[in-house]
């Protein structure tokens, strides 16, 4: 049997500290969560909320959510909290665009988030295929929005363009965790490379969304997590992501602790109060959870921002 983590079989042991009660999930509509599964499993497409064990999966797929996996199920990063597979990834599948355009209408998606993992081995990084897969998704679901969550394309040049010329509604890429946690929790990437490309894409088209998000519980101080929201926000990000970190295995990044839920609500106080157009904070809040809700809402905000600024 293949190893899923072969870089971290040999790290210690880390018990995994029993989970609170404010930390459930649940199904809804087990008829549309096996209808979304069969499309999904029909298309052979990968599914982060599967790949990276996602909690909401019951209650997103229930609603016929999901968030398309391109360019393999293998990662070449080895970041210690992430579930997905990491290795030596397969050649891309040219007809991926084409399956993911069909899936998002099949499950009838008012708006979709297409997702990756990261290709160090592959010249612009995937930055090709992801935007093919975005275009021809646009093509076929005229009435869909789409969010992509991109990697970060690290010393792979301007190759990040090629999917902000695709237009994409929303392009999300996450930060992760705090500067001083990078080494240990997200070794393959640098901090502020990710803040700039999240400055370059609002830049570039400033009518594009962009977003990020942090996960809590890694041992980040609350001090470092509003210093990373001022970050975000020099880089003009609309949409600020708050959520629970949650070992996936032992031999993943040790949970340090559950954030209770209050702190998640004051920490969304304070990043509106600082200029964050929506604030998604929660135990179980994740980059795609609720993704159609807070795309309207962003949309109904920006509206009354642009109102706002007209001339009396």
């Amino acid at each position: 049997m293949k190893v899923r983590h072969p870089e971290k079989v040999k790290n210690p042991i880390n018990l995994i500290k029993k989970k609170p009660d404010w930390i459930r999930s649940r199904i809804i509509d087990t008829q549309n969560f096996f209808k979304t599964k069969e499309i999904i499993n029909k298309k052979k497409l990968h599914t982060v909320c599967e790949e990276a064990s996602c909690p909401n999966i019951s209650e997103c797929w229930s609603k016929k959510h999901a968030t398309f996996m391109i360019m393999g199920d293998v990662c070449t990063r080895a970041c210690s909290f992430c579930n997905v597979k990491t290795g030596k990834p397969n050649f891309l599948d040219s007809l991926e665009p084409f399956k993911v355009a069909e899936a998002t209408r099949e499950l009838n998606l008012k708006h979709v988030v297409i997702t990756s993992v990261d290709r160090d081995d592959l010249d612009d990084g995937g930055a090709n295929h992801f935007a093919k897969v975005v275009s021809e998704t646009k093509k076929n679901n005229l009435n869909t929005t789409i969010e992509v969550l991109t990697p970060d394309f690290l010393r792979k040049g301007d190759s990040y363009k090629k999917i902000v010329y695709a237009l994409p509604d929303v392009f999300n890429h996450n930060i992760e965790t705090v500067p001083s946690l990078y080494r240990s929790v997200r070794p393959g990437s640098r901090y502020f490379s990710s803040i700039n490309l999240l400055k370059s894409v609002k830049e570039m088209n400033k009518t594009i969304f962009t977003k990020s998000g942090i996960m809590l519980g890694l041992g980040e101080t609350k001090n470092e997590v509003l210093q990373v929201m001022d970050d975000l926000l020099s880089a003009q990000v609309d949409f600020l992501t708050i959520g629970q970190y949650l070992q996936p295995t032992v031999k993943h990044y040790p949970l340090q602790r559950y954030v209770h839920p209050g702190e998640f609500l004051e920490l969304k106080e304070i990043a509106l109060s600082k200029g964050f157009l929506i604030v998604s904070s929660s135990p179980l809040t994740r980059s795609s959870y609720h993704a159609d809700e807070d795309f309207s809402k962003m949309q109904e905000l920006r509206i009354k921002q642009s109102e706002c600024h007209l001339p009396q």
